[in-house]
């Protein structure tokens, strides 16, 4: 067993335009200030970090795990959601998702295609430059419009779907693999990797590579009525990375699981900050320190009431909390009889 390391904070949801979240070294010491002791870094975001210098240059690394250093901070793991997310897209969500990529590849897929393949693996030399074994993404999707069986999907096209996310994906996973660093996708609604059984599709495309690995935010199967405990006895081998999230489902004769295309707020399930939903974090630290889980527990802030920066706070007190100091002893040794090999045979009538 080991002690989960944190609490960490993934900024993604609080870089901004204004002080202190609008660069590296004043959100890290903000961050700090909340009493995180981690930090996970959205690579997109150039107020914070510059990817490209990441990737290219070992000294500008040093310089940002430097700043961090200075704070108090580790940097956990870099995120590439937003062009994980262009390594796959289904032409329904063209235009929608154009917004993620540079304006230089907008409205042409098979650029902003090339261009996020080369962002995450950019990325991902980013994070062996910085000393990272774990990398934050989204797989993408091609059969999302077709989540749900009607109409009535034709013969081979949810395969064929798979086949083609698994030739994507491969030179990246094996860019991860020169890398020695685990690409963790958050299995996710919107990501044809959404559960379980998705992963194990894409798995089985990949030659069960041993890079392809996952990102556990049990707040995601709340909201799609998933063991997300269970969960873990199954895949804790593969769970690399840990987004503490909280969320809640509370279905009405009126809308369900689909929300009925209603806000955050007004939806049936809809994502809460830390201790403020229906996650069972008690069970889930435990099952993960059961197995050995050596990764950070990062809060993934997203609620539709609470303030952010309130969020923030509570959310680094509460994982400290729930993080469980492995113990070195059992507690009944003290009632040990300090008994040898030949006693145990004479126990059991053996001589």
């Amino acid at each position: 067993m080991k002690t989960i390391k944190g609490p960490a904070l993934f900024l993604a949801q609080f870089a901004g335009d204004a002080a202190p979240f609008n660069s590296w070294q004043s959100i890290t010491r903000w961050a700090a200030d909340c009493g995180y002791v981690g930090v996970q870094i959205p690579s997109w975001d150039a107020r914070l970090f510059d990817l490209e210098r990441a990737a290219s240059s070992k000294a500008y690394c040093d310089e940002i795990k430097g700043i961090a250093k200075e704070a108090g901070l580790e940097i956990t793991e870099l995120s590439t959601h937003l062009q994980g997310q262009l390594v796959a897209v289904h032409p329904a969500y063209d235009e929608a998702f154009d917004g993620f990529a540079a304006p230089s590849v907008r409205g042409n897929p098979k650029a902003r295609q090339e261009w996020a393949v080369d962002q995450v693996k950019k990325a991902l030399t980013a994070s062996k430059n910085l000393g990272l074994n774990a990398h934050a993404t989204f797989s993408g999707a091609l059969a999302w419009p077709f989540i749900y069986p009607w109409p009535q999907r034709p013969a081979g096209l949810v395969e064929t779907a798979f086949d083609e996310l698994g030739r994507r994906w491969l030179p990246i996973l094996n860019h991860a693999e020169d890398c020695g660093v685990d690409v963790c996708y958050e299995i996710h609604p919107g990501e044809d990797l959404h559960d379980g059984i998705s992963y194990e599709m894409f798995l089985e495309r990949t030659g069960n590579h041993a890079r392809a690995n996952m990102l556990y935010d049990p707040s995601h199967y709340v909201l799609q009525h998933l063991d997300y405990l269970d969960h873990i006895d199954i895949y804790h081998e593969r769970i690399r990375m840990f987004h503490v999230k909280d969320a809640e489902l509370n279905p009405t004769g009126r809308q369900g699981v689909y929300g009925g295309y209603q806000s955050w707020v007004n939806r049936a399930g809809r994502f809460r900050s830390p201790g403020d939903g229906q996650v069972d974090f008690g069970g889930i630290f435990s099952k993960l320190t059961q197995y050995g889980f050596d990764g950070w527990a990062v809060v993934e802030w997203e609620c539709c009431l609470k303030h952010p920066e309130d969020g923030a706070r509570e959310g680094s007190d509460f994982v400290r909390a729930h993080i469980i100091r492995v113990t070195e002893k059992a507690f009944d040794d003290f009632a040990g009889a300090g008994t040898d090999e030949a006693a145990n045979r004479r126990m059991l009538g053996i001589g």
